[in-house]
């Protein structure tokens, strides 16, 4: 059975032949090869660059959001549980074509590609952001809000002076491994014409006619990225622990 199943896996592989794979294409080695990689790692700041700024601002509407889910009015509740659902219902790829194609034909408002891909992933992942930061904040005793009220401090002081530095540590961990799933979906802006990774490796892959060697090559990219990401938040994980 396990014969089998290698013999499956490699199936593809073997398929295409000697003749058809062509991994010089992407050899440092030679001036072709070193062209194409300097090519395709080329869209790696831009992944980046928006997946950093998407998660900061999705930070902040996310904190935005999830506030109003800690009054005593249901009324605000409800208008925290409706935005994070209606929001976690559209598929980020929909809202992304949305706010590109859609937007500016409903508002007469357009963005380049760049920002309306900022903009889809910062909505996008809000959503979570204010779930994270509602259940990180209600991990807080009450007493410690009591406490709060006890020296004379109105709501909002109380939890910028004693309940965020304390919920933070609960936080940072959710809000690290947010910033993986970022990455990964970030590839999804490429539709639009931004110039990440994904996107320079779909015109690599017009212009060669190579795409087994390319997507590996991209499965390969995002893997040592997310890895070492990984890293760092299980890292920052571990240092929170001991200072518990």
């Amino acid at each position: 059975m396990r014969n089998l199943f290698f013999l499956l896996l490699i199936l593809p592989l073997n398929s295409c032949g000697k003749n058809e794979l062509n991994w010089l294409i992407l050899s440092p080695n030679n001036f072709e090869g070193l062209t194409n990689l300097k090519f395709l790692l080329s869209g790696l700041t831009t992944t980046i660059f928006i997946s950093v700024v998407s998660i900061i601002i999705s930070m902040i509407i996310g904190f935005i959001v999830a506030v109003p889910s800690l009054a005593k009015s249901k009324f605000l509740t409800y208008i925290n549980i409706g935005y994070v659902e209606i929001v976690r219902a559209i598929p980020l790829l929909v809202l992304i074509l949305w706010i590109y194609y859609g937007l500016p034909i409903m508002t007469g408002v357009s963005f380049s590609p760049f920002v309306s891909g900022i903009i889809a992933l910062s909505i996008s992942e809000s959503a979570f952001q204010a779930e994270i930061f509602r259940a990180g904040i209600n991990s807080i005793r009450k007493s410690q809000w009591e406490a709060g009220s006890s020296l004379g401090f109105g709501f909002f002081k109380k939890l910028r002076l004693i309940i965020l530095p304390q919920a933070i540590k609960n936080i940072l961990p959710a809000i690290g491994n947010q910033f993986v799933y970022v990455l990964k979906m970030s590839s999804l802006v490429s539709i639009i014409g931004i110039g990440d990774l994904t996107r320079k490796a779909n015109e690599l892959v017009v212009t060669t006619y190579r795409p087994l060697e390319i997507y590996t090559f991209l499965i390969f990219e995002y893997l040592i990225l997310i890895l070492v990401v990984s890293y760092f938040v299980r890292k920052l994980e571990k240092r929170l622990e001991k200072t518990n």
